[in-house]
């Protein structure tokens, strides 16, 4: 397994190894030995498996507050997709930073985003299918999000806000500026 660090503590990308031949291929998309190593004192408790249909879905920039912060590690089985994270830790030194990594079916990369992070994706092809583990459950009452067109974030979208597809909920998210974050950075040891 690759893996890659971002200049945002905390943040990794994972590529596993693909074994093919004319039959298809193989591949151990998850071992959690390997990923302690690199990620220690982390349980994955759910999967997710996403369809999105058209380009230019967008979906973010989505995270759950404490008690129920969740960390994710997300993958593209099928299609491309433009994946963020936005630091959200208080303290740290690249609040309000984000990190952006094209995940797809055929780069086969995954994203590590830890508790206190926003997370978003949007899709650069048609009936892509984004999976991810959570570290908890879904809280609806600590579901929360930052508008992912925000001026003060700086994210180069592919899409503007008029030509992305978006949810109720994601057209309706707060500002960072308005955001008082719930999240605290701890310095890796």
């Amino acid at each position: 397994m690759i893996v890659e660090e971002f200049p945002i503590q905390g943040l990794y990308a994972f590529t596993p190894k693909k074994f093919g031949d004319d039959r298809g291929f193989f591949s151990e998309t998850f071992n959690g030995k390997a990923f302690a190593e690199v990620v220690p004192d982390v349980t994955f408790v759910q999967d997710n498996h996403s369809l999105s249909r058209d380009v230019g879905v967008l979906r973010g920039l989505h995270f759950q507050t404490p008690p129920h912060a969740q960390g994710k590690l997300v993958r593209v089985t099928r299609g491309r997709v433009l994946d963020v994270a936005v630091d959200l830790r208080k303290g740290s030194p690249t609040y309000g930073q984000h990190a952006s990594v094209e995940l797809s079916a055929d780069n086969w990369k995954q994203l590590w985003v830890p508790p206190g992070f926003a997370h978003g994706f949007c899709t650069l092809e048609p009936d892509t299918e984004f999976l991810y583990k959570v570290t908890d459950y879904y809280a609806p009452e600590c579901d929360s999000g930052i508008a992912f067109d925000d001026p003060d974030l700086g994210i180069d979208w592919p899409f503007s806000r008029s030509e992305a597809i978006l949810s109720g909920k994601d057209t309706e998210l707060q500002s960072f500026r308005d955001f008082v974050s719930p999240f605290t950075y701890e310095e890796k040891a």
